[in-house]
């Protein structure tokens, strides 16, 4: 098989089901930005950080591919004609924003209280988790803009949102792990 088809040279693709839509297409920027949000991830686990982190960022990785599966699915053509539903994947469940949110607890509680907003930096592997981070929250928004038009499976969303804060959490446990200071961010006074 070959890598191009040509069948964008138009500046239009295909959502999964067949449907042609401008490359520009809000369902085509939001799995687009979660495909970039996966590659930030692929960089914080080429890092040199430890071993179950970069097990539970693999494991991200795969979620990810689901939820731009759901995303590039036109929602029309969700359905087969049999009755089957056309992505015979599993969805994101309510387990894996449970593995996040543990995740996150464990980081938390090996931490010292946040008081303040934090600036993002300190090392090169932290500033990449703040990266992935931000990007995850711009897929959110627009996936969130697709949801309100075109509605698809609520914990698309509610993993993106987890996703974000373990990104944050992450960067926090490797900023401790790393030796590097947290840079409080505390308004000047006029």
């Amino acid at each position: 098989m070959k890598i191009y088809t040509k069948t964008g040279d138009k500046g239009t693709t295909a959502l999964f089901g067949g449907t042609r839509v401008a490359k520009h297409h809000i369902r085509i920027e939001s799995y687009g930005t979660v495909d970039e949000l996966n590659a930030w991830i692929g960089m914080i686990r080429d890092q040199e950080i430890d071993q179950h982190s970069k097990d539970i960022l693999t494991h991200i990785q795969h979620k990810l591919f689901i939820v731009g599966a759901v995303l590039a699915t036109d929602p029309k053509k969700a359905v087969l004609k049999n009755g089957k539903e056309r992505l015979n994947i599993d969805k994101i469940s309510d387990d894996d924003l449970s593995l996040l949110e543990h995740e996150m607890d464990t980081i938390e509680a090996k931490l010292p209280q946040m008081t303040h907003f934090i600036l993002p930096g300190g090392h090169t592997t932290v500033s990449y988790c703040h990266i992935a981070r931000t990007v995850c929250r711009r897929a959110e928004r627009i996936a969130s803009h697709l949801n309100d038009t075109e509605p698809f499976e609520p914990n698309v969303l509610r993993y993106l949102n987890r996703l974000s804060d373990y990104l944050f959490m992450l960067g926090r446990g490797l900023s401790a792990h790393l030796n590097v200071e947290e840079i409080k961010w505390i308004p000047e006074k006029k």
